[in-house]
């Protein structure tokens, strides 16, 4: 740790960026796990419009990376677009909580909030845009750092927002904690981020935003990405059968649910750290492949699961596993369009679209011919087939 601290903190572009994607992950922290809550019991929304708008708000979020991180590019000012997409946070998260009606939850969630979501990869688009010229471990180190400022959010942000407004009549404030942190964000990015100019060089390397789209569907990338996506989808299908088997085959409580998830959060964050380090010595590809491998365990071995020790055991290489799976495909992924890092940390998204659809399949297709512990096995084997995909595309050159 001692020795990856300074270069993490060296640069103050990296600096702010942390303390940024921190806050970007606080209000994602604060509102996901009681969106749902939020959006079907206590505005009314149907179960099947929830679940179209969740699925259209992930296309759009997706469009939108692309296209923005491509104009960022362009321009070769990542400051400028951070602050605009950070200014459609607060508003979409302010206008939920001051009018909680459908209408102002459908626009936040369809329009406002994807768009604002594109700071993700904006974020990582400027770290790789300072990191430029860096060795390649440094880059993967400076990236798993700044991945784990989103999980430490997430160990902390869910429980404490939950214990807040235990005794609330309404979820809602969760929104207004959201509304804060993105304001702080923007103060942050606007205050203390090194001011940008673009460049000549940026002009004369544009591509038209049908160009961009156009070669994030290329083969040679589009058939990586599903490699990623694949291996990905084990962490939206662990998501999802998780609590179903802890409180099913394997016996235990929601209060069982919600101690394991915290577990693993706060395990994900030193793994982080650790995966940062062992790309040192070591490719993306390799890692990503161990790391992979550790991850597929774990959930096939979470489909045998019958008792609440079973799992308990199981968070040690469920955090490892995950901190791979959600730190290495980020510099992978930004490597695959190394020349245009806005578009290339665009990827994150499509990456994140891809894996969620996938899983929603594979989670269909379980749940129709077996248990929620077949469903975790049926998601391992998918897994593994990304494992080997990527090996097959990558492998020598990756694992020299």
């Amino acid at each position: 740790m001692a020795a990856l601290i300074p270069d993490v903190f060296r640069n103050p572009t990296i600096r702010v960026s942390m303390l940024a994607i921190f806050a970007y992950g606080f209000a994602g922290a604060a509102t996901s796990p009681y969106q749902s809550v939020i959006g079907i019991r206590e505005l009314g929304l149907s179960n099947g419009l929830y679940s179209a708008l969740i699925f259209a708000a992930a296309a759009v979020n997706v469009i939108v990376s692309v296209l923005v991180g491509n104009l960022a590019d362009r321009l070769g000012d990542y400051r400028s677009m951070m602050l605009s997409v950070t200014v459609f946070g607060v508003l979409g998260y302010g206008v939920v909580y001051l009018f909680p009606t459908q209408p102002t939850f459908v626009l936040s969630a369809l329009f406002l909030l994807p768009v604002y979501n594109a700071l993700n990869s904006l974020l990582f688009a400027n770290v790789r845009a300072t990191a430029k010229g860096m060795a390649r471990h440094e880059v993967a180190t400076v990236n798993s750092g700044v991945r784990a400022m989103i999980s430490l959010s997430w160990v902390l942000v869910p429980g404490i927002t939950g214990a807040l407004l235990s005794h609330a009549s309404s979820m809602l404030p969760a929104y207004l904690f959201a509304c804060l942190a993105c304001t702080i964000c923007l103060g942050l990015i606007a205050g203390f981020l090194p001011r940008q100019k673009g460049t000549g060089e940026h002009a004369r390397a544009h591509l038209s935003h049908l160009a961009a789209l156009g070669e994030v569907l290329s083969p040679k990338i589009f058939i990586r990405l599903i490699a990623i996506a694949l291996i990905c989808s084990t962490l939206h299908i662990s998501a999802a059968v998780l609590p179903l088997i802890v409180t099913g085959a394997a016996h235990g409580t929601v209060t069982d649910i919600g101690v394991l998830v915290g577990i693993v959060a706060f395990l994900e964050v030193v793994f982080i750290v650790a995966w940062g380090r062992l790309q040192r010595s070591m490719s993306n590809v390799t890692a990503l492949a161990i790391g992979t491998t550790i991850y597929v365990a774990y959930l096939a071995l979470l489909g045998f699961a019958s008792a609440p020790w079973h799992v308990y055991a199981l968070t040690l290489i469920s955090g490892a596993g995950a901190a791979a799976l959600i730190s290495i495909p980020i510099t992978y992924l930004q490597d695959l369009i190394a020349e245009r890092p806005g578009l290339g940390s665009a990827l994150i998204s499509v990456n994140l679209f891809l894996s969620a659809g996938l899983s929603a399949v594979l989670f269909a297709i379980g749940t129709g011919i077996s248990s929620y512990s077949g469903t975790a096995i049926i998601g391992a084997a998918a897994g593994a087939v990304g494992m080997l995909l990527l090996l097959l595309l990558d492998g020598t050159k990756g694992l020299r």
